[in-house]
């Protein structure tokens, strides 16, 4: 028997194709551990920040309340990266939804500590760059569960 050339052609295709899979396979599961590993610094710095009923909160029910500076009202903060954050009343209802985030693309740890910092340090002037949006659909039940 006999193997011509076209039949090693035939034969080297797959292989490549598959190293070729195989090599954007590895590539895949490489930038996702990265992500993986700046994901957990971010929850280990925000973490650092909080007290320790906000985290435990955190941990529990994957969000946290913190007092605006200038106000005095609650807002609670839910994991994520944008259209996470609340105004509570006293009743711990949701009055309206606060849309703001830093620049760049930030994981939700990162994001949701600045949050935190602008709320507790500036809130005026970090709801005049804020954008409203309505309270009346909410986002999962299981995370804005009471205390």
């Amino acid at each position: 028997m006999t193997i011509g050339l076209r039949d090693v052609v035939m034969f080297c295709r797959p292989r490549r194709t598959f190293g070729a899979l195989y090599a954007t396979l590895v590539a895949i599961r490489e930038r996702w551990r990265a992500y993986e590993r700046i994901e957990a610094r971010g929850a280990a710095l925000l973490s650092r920040w909080l007290s320790s009923e906000q985290r435990s909160d955190l941990e529990r029910y994957k969000r946290f309340d913190v007092v605006g500076s200038d106000s005095g009202k609650r807002y609670r903060i839910c994991y994520g990266t944008s259209t996470n954050v609340y105004e509570m009343d006293d009743q711990g209802q949701i009055v309206m939804g606060w849309c703001f985030r830093p620049v760049g693309r930030l994981v939700a740890g990162d994001v949701m500590l600045t949050q935190k910092i602008a709320l507790e340090t500036n809130e005026r002037a970090t709801l005049m760059v804020a954008r409203p949006f309505p309270s009346s659909m909410p986002p999962r039940s299981d995370l804005l569960a009471g205390r």
